[in-house]
Protein backbone atom coordinates (compact mmCIF):
# COMPACT_ATOMS: atom_id res chain seq x y z
CA UNK A 1 0.00 0.00 0.00
CA UNK A 2 1.74 3.34 -0.88
CA UNK A 3 1.71 6.19 1.75
CA UNK A 4 1.58 9.97 0.65
CA UNK A 5 2.57 12.28 3.47
CA UNK A 6 1.61 16.06 2.67
CA UNK A 7 3.76 17.72 4.30
CA UNK A 8 2.06 21.62 4.96
CA UNK A 9 4.24 24.37 6.15
CA UNK A 10 2.10 27.74 5.91
CA UNK A 11 -0.44 28.88 8.90
CA UNK A 12 -2.75 30.33 6.80
CA UNK A 13 -5.61 27.85 6.23
CA UNK A 14 -8.44 28.26 4.02
CA UNK A 15 -6.86 31.42 2.19
CA UNK A 16 -3.67 29.71 1.71
CA UNK A 17 -2.65 29.42 -1.80
CA UNK A 18 -0.39 26.59 -1.43
CA UNK A 19 -3.21 24.58 0.80
CA UNK A 20 -5.66 25.42 -2.13
CA UNK A 21 -3.40 23.77 -4.85
CA UNK A 22 -2.82 20.72 -2.33
CA UNK A 23 -6.22 20.29 -1.50
CA UNK A 24 -6.39 20.26 -5.35
CA UNK A 25 -4.05 17.72 -6.01
CA UNK A 26 -4.85 15.61 -3.24
CA UNK A 27 -9.05 15.48 -4.33
CA UNK A 28 -7.41 14.29 -7.47
CA UNK A 29 -4.72 11.69 -5.93
CA UNK A 30 -7.34 10.16 -3.70
CA UNK A 31 -9.74 9.79 -6.95
CA UNK A 32 -7.31 8.21 -8.73
CA UNK A 33 -5.22 6.19 -6.07
CA UNK A 34 -8.14 5.10 -4.08
CA UNK A 35 -5.47 2.26 -2.11
CA UNK A 36 -3.50 4.36 -0.86
CA UNK A 37 -2.92 6.49 2.57
CA UNK A 38 -2.98 9.94 2.30
CA UNK A 39 -1.09 11.39 6.31
CA UNK A 40 -0.93 15.19 6.63
CA UNK A 41 1.79 16.57 8.83
CA UNK A 42 0.72 20.54 9.39
CA UNK A 43 4.31 21.51 10.63
CA UNK A 44 2.20 24.64 12.56
CA UNK A 45 0.86 21.80 14.46
CA UNK A 46 3.06 19.27 14.97
CA UNK A 47 5.55 20.17 17.81
CA UNK A 48 9.25 19.34 16.59
CA UNK A 49 11.75 19.13 19.28
CA UNK A 50 14.23 22.21 19.37
CA UNK A 51 17.39 21.63 17.92
CA UNK A 52 19.12 22.37 21.02
CA UNK A 53 23.02 21.10 21.92
CA UNK A 54 21.97 17.73 22.79
CA UNK A 55 20.82 17.22 19.96
CA UNK A 56 23.54 19.06 17.60
CA UNK A 57 26.02 16.75 19.78
CA UNK A 58 24.34 13.52 19.40
CA UNK A 59 24.46 14.12 15.40
CA UNK A 60 28.06 14.48 15.84
CA UNK A 61 28.48 11.78 17.61
CA UNK A 62 26.48 9.69 15.20
CA UNK A 63 28.45 11.35 12.18
CA UNK A 64 32.00 10.42 13.93
CA UNK A 65 30.73 6.89 14.15
CA UNK A 66 29.36 6.88 17.94
CA UNK A 67 26.66 5.79 19.78
CA UNK A 68 24.83 9.21 21.80
CA UNK A 69 24.25 7.87 25.59
CA UNK A 70 22.56 9.86 28.40
CA UNK A 71 21.01 13.72 26.97
CA UNK A 72 22.44 12.61 23.98
CA UNK A 73 20.75 9.33 23.53
CA UNK A 74 17.32 11.20 24.81
CA UNK A 75 17.72 13.67 22.09
CA UNK A 76 18.17 11.40 19.00
CA UNK A 77 15.12 9.08 20.03
CA UNK A 78 13.06 12.76 19.57
CA UNK A 79 14.53 13.13 16.21
CA UNK A 80 14.46 9.53 15.22
CA UNK A 81 10.65 9.82 16.19
CA UNK A 82 9.76 12.87 13.58
CA UNK A 83 12.04 10.61 10.66
CA UNK A 84 10.36 7.54 10.81
CA UNK A 85 6.79 9.80 10.06
CA UNK A 86 8.73 10.99 7.33
CA UNK A 87 10.68 7.80 6.43
CA UNK A 88 7.50 5.68 6.17
CA UNK A 89 5.88 7.79 3.21
CA UNK A 90 6.90 6.34 -0.62
CA UNK A 91 5.45 10.00 -1.58
CA UNK A 92 5.38 13.16 -0.99
CA UNK A 93 3.45 16.67 -1.16
CA UNK A 94 5.06 19.81 -0.12
CA UNK A 95 2.86 23.15 0.14
CA UNK A 96 5.56 25.29 0.25
CA UNK A 97 4.74 29.30 0.14
CA UNK A 98 7.67 31.88 -0.11
CA UNK A 99 8.59 33.52 2.53
CA UNK A 100 10.92 36.62 1.97
CA UNK A 101 12.92 34.77 -0.27
CA UNK A 102 12.91 31.33 1.05
CA UNK A 103 11.43 28.33 2.87
CA UNK A 104 9.10 28.89 6.05
CA UNK A 105 11.12 28.86 9.25
CA UNK A 106 8.60 25.95 10.42
CA UNK A 107 9.74 23.79 7.00
CA UNK A 108 13.74 24.36 8.00
CA UNK A 109 13.57 23.68 11.17
CA UNK A 110 11.46 20.44 10.25
CA UNK A 111 14.58 19.76 7.69
CA UNK A 112 17.18 20.59 10.25
CA UNK A 113 15.72 17.44 12.72
CA UNK A 114 15.34 14.70 10.44
CA UNK A 115 18.59 15.27 7.96
CA UNK A 116 20.62 13.01 10.14
CA UNK A 117 23.39 10.49 9.46
CA UNK A 118 22.61 7.58 8.88
CA UNK A 119 19.06 9.00 8.41
CA UNK A 120 18.98 11.33 5.75
CA UNK A 121 22.26 11.12 4.25
CA UNK A 122 25.61 8.74 4.89
CA UNK A 123 28.92 10.59 4.56
CA UNK A 124 32.30 9.42 3.86
CA UNK A 125 34.98 11.27 3.84
CA UNK A 126 36.25 10.54 0.04
CA UNK A 127 33.30 10.59 -1.66
CA UNK A 128 30.99 13.02 0.69
CA UNK A 129 27.70 12.82 0.97
CA UNK A 130 24.84 10.01 -0.19
CA UNK A 131 20.91 10.33 0.26
CA UNK A 132 19.55 7.89 1.75
CA UNK A 133 15.81 8.17 0.78
CA UNK A 134 15.80 6.22 -2.22
CA UNK A 135 13.07 5.51 -4.51
CA UNK A 136 10.85 7.61 -3.63
CA UNK A 137 8.92 10.44 -5.49
CA UNK A 138 8.02 14.37 -4.46
CA UNK A 139 5.92 17.21 -5.52
CA UNK A 140 6.49 20.59 -4.43
CA UNK A 141 3.58 23.65 -4.88
CA UNK A 142 5.46 26.79 -4.92
CA UNK A 143 3.52 30.26 -4.33
CA UNK A 144 4.53 33.62 -4.12
CA UNK A 145 2.99 36.78 -3.49
CA UNK A 146 5.17 38.89 -5.91
CA UNK A 147 8.25 37.00 -6.68
CA UNK A 148 8.00 35.19 -10.35
CA UNK A 149 10.51 33.89 -12.36
CA UNK A 150 12.12 36.01 -14.54
CA UNK A 151 11.13 39.13 -12.70
CA UNK A 152 13.92 42.12 -12.32
CA UNK A 153 15.93 41.62 -8.72
CA UNK A 154 13.84 44.38 -7.56
CA UNK A 155 11.09 42.00 -7.01
CA UNK A 156 12.98 39.27 -5.53
CA UNK A 157 15.33 36.39 -5.23
CA UNK A 158 14.18 32.54 -5.55
CA UNK A 159 16.24 30.75 -2.82
CA UNK A 160 12.87 29.05 -2.21
CA UNK A 161 12.69 26.44 -4.85
CA UNK A 162 16.17 26.35 -4.97
CA UNK A 163 16.91 25.73 -1.36
CA UNK A 164 14.37 22.96 -1.35
CA UNK A 165 14.91 21.11 -4.60
CA UNK A 166 18.88 21.43 -3.60
CA UNK A 167 17.97 19.18 -0.18
CA UNK A 168 15.79 16.81 -1.80
CA UNK A 169 18.67 15.07 -3.72
CA UNK A 170 20.97 15.67 -0.86
CA UNK A 171 18.60 13.39 0.55
CA UNK A 172 18.21 10.96 -1.99
CA UNK A 173 14.87 11.73 -3.84
CA UNK A 174 15.84 12.94 -7.49
CA UNK A 175 11.86 12.16 -8.76
CA UNK A 176 10.71 15.61 -8.42
CA UNK A 177 7.40 17.57 -10.06
CA UNK A 178 6.76 20.89 -8.85
CA UNK A 179 3.62 23.40 -9.32
CA UNK A 180 4.27 27.22 -9.32
CA UNK A 181 1.54 29.99 -8.74
CA UNK A 182 3.69 33.11 -8.65
CA UNK A 183 3.08 35.38 -8.03
CA UNK A 184 -0.28 35.43 -6.51
CA UNK A 185 -0.42 39.48 -6.37
CA UNK A 186 0.79 40.93 -8.80
CA UNK A 187 -0.55 39.65 -12.09
CA UNK A 188 -3.24 41.27 -13.94
CA UNK A 189 -5.67 37.74 -14.19
CA UNK A 190 -4.81 35.96 -10.78
CA UNK A 191 -7.79 34.06 -11.69
CA UNK A 192 -6.16 32.39 -14.45
CA UNK A 193 -3.45 31.81 -13.21
CA UNK A 194 -4.62 29.55 -10.84
CA UNK A 195 -6.70 27.85 -12.93
CA UNK A 196 -3.55 26.97 -14.70
CA UNK A 197 -2.01 25.84 -11.80
CA UNK A 198 -4.56 23.82 -10.81
CA UNK A 199 -4.76 21.98 -13.90
CA UNK A 200 -0.84 20.76 -13.60
CA UNK A 201 -1.78 19.90 -10.11
CA UNK A 202 -4.64 17.49 -11.23
CA UNK A 203 -2.77 16.12 -14.18
CA UNK A 204 0.34 15.27 -11.86
CA UNK A 205 -1.70 13.93 -9.31
CA UNK A 206 -3.32 11.63 -11.78
CA UNK A 207 -0.03 10.00 -12.70
CA UNK A 208 1.80 10.42 -9.20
Amino acid sequence: MTTLLHISSSPRGEVSESLNLARVFLDEYRGTHPEAVVDTLDLWQEPLPVFDGSKAGAKMTVIGGGTPTGAQRTAWDAITKVFDRFNAADRYLFSVPMWNGGIPYVLKHYIDVISQPGLVFAFDPTSGYRGLIEGRRATAIYTSGVYARGVAPAFGSDFHSTYFEDWLPFAGIFDIVSVRFQPTLLTADAATARRTAEARARRLAATF
